[in-house]
């Protein structure tokens, strides 16, 4: 069932994606070759204790972390190391979500560790690309299926893989809500996307084939063909007037 929000817990939420904008507004004067994927991670958990923002990814099913950093051809789900140092033209995503009194924003970005070359720039922005054009369909009326068609045309018009094992979900009290959203589908397909209503919306596309295999770690989530991946998501919420992208100033 999807849960419809009312207006506190809409508020709510739009302070949480407020404030967890401002830590990621940090991240691009960090990320220098050196920087460790630990480093960066306990850096995110001290900003976002000084924001009372309160990670829901630490502790989720075992995780340790307050942030997924995946790097290249990791597409998700990256665990931050001490042992993973960044270097000049890396891709390095970031992931995070953290609730604000009791309700949830998550939030992905990606950044470039140098100069990049130009396919791999253009794979970020065919992904961000491919977020608005999702973004704009979680419009009432319309179905999930909307939101999903839209990213896998961006995406695939360009040549680039869609990953299928992964999708984008409700969001709400909980981090992962009704319904998942995935980043392929049909127009028209799913449920009525009606006002309340919030979505964690994450294209997750690849340099080359799609598919993608879970490391011995059960975390680390990487392209078969050892392919860059890209990865940017956005909360939103849904109003008489279309979406509202809370994790964007």
């Amino acid at each position: 069932m999807i849960a419809i929000k009312n207006k506190d817990s809409i508020r709510k939420m739009e302070r949480a994606g407020q404030l967890l904008q401002e830590v990621f507004c940090l991240l691009s004067g960090i990320l220098k070759p050196g920087i460790t994927t630990f480093e960066i991670d306990c850096l995110i958990e001290s900003e976002l204790k000084k924001r009372d923002l309160k990670s829901k990814m630490k502790g989720y099913m075992g995780y340790a972390h307050v942030s997924c950093i995946s790097v290249n051809e990791v597409v998700v789900h990256g665990i931050p190391s001490k042992h993973i140092i960044l270097k000049s033209g890396d891709l390095v995503k970031v992931d995070v979500c953290a609730s604000w009194s009791g309700y949830c924003a998550d939030m992905a970005r990606a950044y470039f560790i140098g100069t990049p070359d130009k396919k791999a720039l253009q794979l970020v922005e065919v992904a961000k690309k491919a977020l608005d054009k999702g973004i704009a369909q979680a419009k009432p009326g319309n179905r999930i299926g909307h939101i999903s068609a839209a990213i896998q045309k961006e995406v695939e018009k360009h040549g680039f893989g869609v990953v299928r094992d992964f999708a984008g979900h409700g969001i709400g009290r909980q981090m992962h809500e009704d319904p998942e959203i995935l980043n392929v589908g049909k127009a028209g397909a799913g449920p009525v996307i009606q006002v309340g209503m919030a979505f964690a919306i994450e294209p997750m596309i690849t340099l080359g084939d799609y598919r993608v295999f879970v490391e011995k770690d059960n975390w680390t989530v990487k392209t078969r063909d050892n392919s860059l991946a890209a990865h940017v998501e956005d909360t939103i919420v849904v109003t008489l007037d279309g979406p509202k992208v809370i994790t964007r100033a």
